[in-house]
């Protein structure tokens, strides 16, 4: 309770809209067992579920780190700018599914084809404005920081930038599948491809960096110069899914 009434304090938009996208999740779940509907032939609710629970992670990530900064002019117009951005995606995913549609890479109408743009045009504005309000903690010194823990915070933020805006690759093939047709067989949830090349995976690991890379340099690998090891380490298992999944070769054979 205390973790989260500091979560709050910190930064009170991002942290209810993170709370509202949670309880969007657990309602997809809910859907996901009592009123299933297949999409590309994996449960339509599934989709939706993923994006709300990554949106809580993301906002309650970037609330905790942000709250760090001196100023927090820039970072309240992140905020509320963050909130409508993800919210507009978030909401379309979520009544595409409950119609049994495709939201990603469907143009097959003129609104479909808007709808498309306008959610790649946020996930980049998104993650561009990411880069921007971060910048600080690359040219400032932050001594009341853990310098490993800061050090976690640099490297998480750069990872997740760069492989945020790997969904642009996805967006060109107009398909995650690299080697086969979108819906080949998947593992359970998040359907990545047992038997092609799948470029969510390194999507997933770039964009989660922002909560593991901190986490551990806080708790457990502390030194500054284990923490950049650590951090080169988990980009080099990044790129070489990327570069995997491109190849057509599932990742479970790297």
């Amino acid at each position: 309770m205390n973790l989260i009434e500091t979560l709050k304090d910190r930064n009170e938009p991002l942290f209810y809209f993170g709370l509202i996208c949670l309880a969007g999740a657990i309602l997809c779940l809910a859907l996901a067992r009592v009123a299933p509907t297949l999409i590309v032939g994996v449960n339509g609710w599934y989709k939706p579920f993923k994006f709300f629970l990554s949106t809580t992670l993301f906002c309650w990530s970037m609330a905790w780190y942000l709250s760090y900064l001196p100023t927090q002019t820039g970072v309240i117009w992140y905020s509320w700018g963050t909130i409508v951005l993800l919210g507009i995606e978030n909401i379309y995913i979520f009544v595409q599914a409950a119609r049994g549609l495709t939201s990603h890479f469907n143009i097959a109408t003129p609104f479909y084809s808007f709808m498309w743009s306008v959610m790649a045009g946020a996930a980049v504005a998104v993650s561009l404005w990411t880069a921007v309000v971060s910048l600080p903690f690359f040219t400032e010194q932050f001594s009341f920081l853990p310098q490993g823990y800061l050090w976690g915070i640099r490297i998480a933020i750069l990872i997740f930038v760069i492989f945020s805006m790997q969904g642009l690759a996805m967006g060109a093939r107009m398909a995650h599948t690299v080697g086969a047709a979108d819906g080949t067989a998947g593992i359970a949830i998040v359907n990545w491809s047992k038997t092609h090349g799948d470029l969510r995976i390194a999507h997933f690991l770039g964009m989660h960096a922002l909560q593991i890379l901190p986490l551990v340099s806080f708790y457990f690998v502390r030194e500054t110069k284990w923490v950049i090891g650590m951090g080169t380490l988990y980009l080099l298992i990044t790129l070489a899914s990327f570069f995997q999944a491109l190849a057509g070769r599932p990742f479970w054979k790297i």
